[in-house]
């Protein structure tokens, strides 16, 4: 029977990789697989009480990623209702392939370092369509984007999903992944923009600016720029409340969101109240993507199912007799993200590996933040950047492969290069 729950495991992967063609969207999928996984163990173990223990336990612990990445998907989203990023896309001017290049692969390297792959793409894209009317100029920048918004989630612990995960389950600290991992994720951007800069060149030409009028009750210039000010330092103070008061990140993340709600509220108190309605973080709230919340709840249902079989101790054990060296283990995970979705790629090695066989900072955490980060660039489908750039651009998978995904792999090899020399040196 417990077995079986592999099984079921398999068919729901499969299910949430070919979501376009079942028709099934992925959170379904997701969410069924996980309460199936956990249904079958309880009826295959006797000790009933065990199993709700445990599961309890595995509550407790993945509910903390939940709630920190709601908190970080609202502060963001009031930010986008606020029009607050266009104080930032409004301040590009340049019409250079190669200064757009740096421009843009610099800004998103570091804007998701604050916010998060996914986001960053969002606005990035965004941006993109602002900058230049041809669809395959955008079509490169958009990849770029992919690549840097990937890169530059590794060595944030707010950065990216994954990174998120590490951090809170304790594999990693915020200072530390900031440092060892900064220089190979700026190199995994940096070799993509000098092999891009040879083919991609000459100047763009802008779209047809149509100005439209603002909407009654839209933002002032003053309130875009607090807003955007306030929630981006509110992130930032997340891994700073986490070192001050030892409470988990999502602790952080949620006082700051009620600070944010305080700041928005006070912004529009006394005007009309469907204008204050309509920049209220109750309707930011609405406006958040809740089937990926319910996504990540799903596959992490799942896995730890798994882990509680005993499963991932198993797939542990073989990939050590196997492959036995860190570096390739890791690296493998990495590559293996491009196909399947990095979250329950980590979800499942933090099972797999407790912090006695390798305890918090060590070379194997690290080097896996990196390649599960970074990895998933080689394919459009391979990370969430990727999906929402092929979504907001329709970029089709082949051209992807063909003119991006060479760069993503040139730039994956070089930081990982990097990494392993730089823990020689530095150890």
């Amino acid at each position: 029977m417990e077995w079986f729950i592999v099984l079921v495991f398999i068919v729901g992967y499969v299910a949430i990789a070919f979501e376009k063609n079942i028709h099934v969207n992925k959170s379904a999928s997701a969410l069924i697989t996980g309460v199936a996984c956990w249904t079958l163990y309880m009826f295959a173990n006797e000790d009933k009480g065990m199993v709700t223990s445990q599961l309890t336990e595995h509550l407790g612990d993945l509910s903390q990623i939940l709630f920190f990445l709601m908190g970080a998907m609202t502060i963001v989203e009031l930010i986008d209702i606020h029009d607050g990023f266009e104080i930032i896309t409004q301040r590009i001017k340049t019409k250079s392939k190669g200064r757009l290049l740096w421009i843009i692969g610099l800004f998103s390297f570091f804007l998701s370092a604050i916010l998060d792959n996914l986001t960053t793409t969002i606005v990035m894209v965004s941006l993109i369509r602002k900058l230049t009317s041809d669809k395959k100029d955008r079509w490169m920048l958009a990849g770029l984007v992919i690549i840097a918004a990937n890169a530059g989630g590794v060595w944030s612990p707010i950065g990216d999903v994954t990174t998120t995960m590490l951090w809170i389950g304790g594999q990693i600290t915020a200072w530390n992944i900031i440092i060892k991992l900064f220089l190979p994720a700026l190199v995994c951007l940096l070799v993509p923009i000098f092999l891009m800069r040879i083919v991609f060149k000459g100047k763009t030409e802008r779209p047809a600016s149509s100005m439209e009028d603002k909407p009654k009750g839209a933002t002032s210039e003053r309130e875009r720029m607090i807003i955007l000010v306030t929630g981006i330092l509110l992130l930032l103070m997340v891994p700073v409340f986490k070192s001050l008061t030892q409470l988990p990140p999502f602790m952080g993340m949620m006082i700051g969101l009620g600070l944010m709600w305080i700041v928005a509220e006070s912004l529009h108190n006394g005007k009309e109240e469907e204008d204050s309605e309509r920049y209220s973080v109750a309707y930011a709230l609405m406006r958040i993507d809740t089937s990926s919340i319910l996504f990540f709840l799903g596959i992490l249902l799942a896995v730890s199912a798994l882990q509680s079989t005993g499963h991932l101790k198993l797939a542990a054990e073989w990939m050590d007799t196997n492959l036995k060296d860190q570096s390739i283990i890791a690296g493998s995970i990495g590559l293996l993200s491009s196909i399947v979705d990095n979250v329950p790629l980590v979800a499942a090695t933090q099972g797999m590996y407790d912090l006695s066989t390798y305890p918090a900072d060590h070379y194997f955490w690290e080097f896996l933040a990196y390649c599960t980060g970074t990895g998933g660039s080689a394919l459009i489908i391979g990370s969430a950047a990727g999906v929402a750039a092929m979504g907001l651009e329709k970029i089709n998978f082949i051209w992807y492969l063909k003119r991006i995904s060479w760069l993503a792999l040139a730039g994956f090899f070089s930081g990982a290069v990097v990494y392993m020399l730089q823990s020689k040196i530095v150890s």
